[in-house]
């Protein structure tokens, strides 16, 4: 069989539509039914690419741009993509993708679904950033062999390895670690964790949060969950607990004070929060932890 290929206009461009007819055929296939293809193609400088489809399509849509720069428009989010950057629109997202005119992307994309695809963090909506030429390197390496493959005659044989590469290109995208994007993100978790610290007397939102960090609320929520098994405020939360601990054990202030300098106008609502996370009210805690001050004059060398 002869794989269609369509020409959108781009100088050496691939394009590569797995024929409805024989992948309704196959993708039963215990083999394939986990992930498999249905279109994928690369676009080398593609200058006035645009694409637009307000309810998204029924497949994921992975975008890998080698160089140039590019934007996507998903709902509530634009991502901004240059030279080593990977983003997957997830089935049924609405979105817009486009090139950039002065400097196009080029990019290799594949249009992919299956039973095994809530396994990878698809739907999380972040950009991963591949940071070394070993790392690039290797993954256009096996875009190409997947592309090859398509290219070929299709038989059942051949679209299993399809599938198991496939397999291979998300694994390498989402589930091997990258020391590069830990440091980054450890570096982005201590500046996040550390503004919260200057906050503790006010009423934060994660809107608010992401807004003064120049980060997305998508990407604070992963770093957090991934380092601190917590949501961003949830930590938030707990970091004014803590100082809440320290003033009950330390000062003479009263829970109201406490209170207040917390952010807190409900001394109540305060008291209530404090007892679910510390297992006692604050008046409890404070009688059983508060240091005796002893007098400096009656201290002895």
């Amino acid at each position: 069989m002869n794989v269609p290929h369509k020409q959108d206009g781009f100088d050496n461009e691939k394009l590569i539509i797995v024929p409805k007819d024989f992948f309704s055929t196959c993708r039963d296939h215990p083999l394939v039914k986990p992930l498999f293809v249905t279109d994928a193609g690369f676009f080398p400088s593609a200058l006035h690419h645009f694409r637009e489809r307000n309810h998204g399509i029924d497949e994921n849509i992975l975008i890998y741009c080698i160089k140039g720069k590019g934007t996507i428009r998903i709902p509530g989010e634009l991502i901004k993509m240059e030279g080593g950057e990977i983003f997957c629109i997830p089935a049924g997202t609405g979105h817009l993708y486009s090139a950039e005119r002065e400097d196009p992307w080029s990019i290799l994309w594949v249009h992919f679904r299956g039973d095994n695809c809530p396994l990878y963090p698809i739907a999380e909506k972040r950009v991963i950033t591949l940071t070394s030429s070993h790392e690039n390197n290797a993954l256009q390496y096996l875009f190409t062999m997947l592309l090859d493959i398509l290219e070929h005659n299709y038989t059942i044989g051949n679209y299993i390895y399809a599938s198991q590469v496939m397999s291979l290109i998300l694994s390498d995208i989402y589930l091997k670690e990258r020391t590069a994007d830990m440091d980054q993100q450890n570096h982005k978790l201590t500046k996040i964790i550390r503004y919260m610290l200057t906050q503790l007397n006010r009423d934060m939102t994660l809107e608010q949060l992401a807004g003064e960090m120049h980060l997305s609320k998508s990407y604070i929520n992963i770093i957090f969950k991934k380092y601190t098994s917590r949501s961003p405020m949830d930590y938030f939360i707990h970091l004014k607990i803590q100082q809440a601990c320290k003033d009950l054990k330390i000062t003479n202030m009263l829970i109201s004070e406490v209170s207040r300098n917390l952010g807190y106008r409900d001394p109540c609502y305060f008291s209530r929060l404090f007892k679910r996370i510390v297992g006692m009210t604050p008046r409890e805690y404070q009688k059983q932890n508060q240091a005796v001050m002893i007098p400096k004059d009656i201290i002895t060398e």
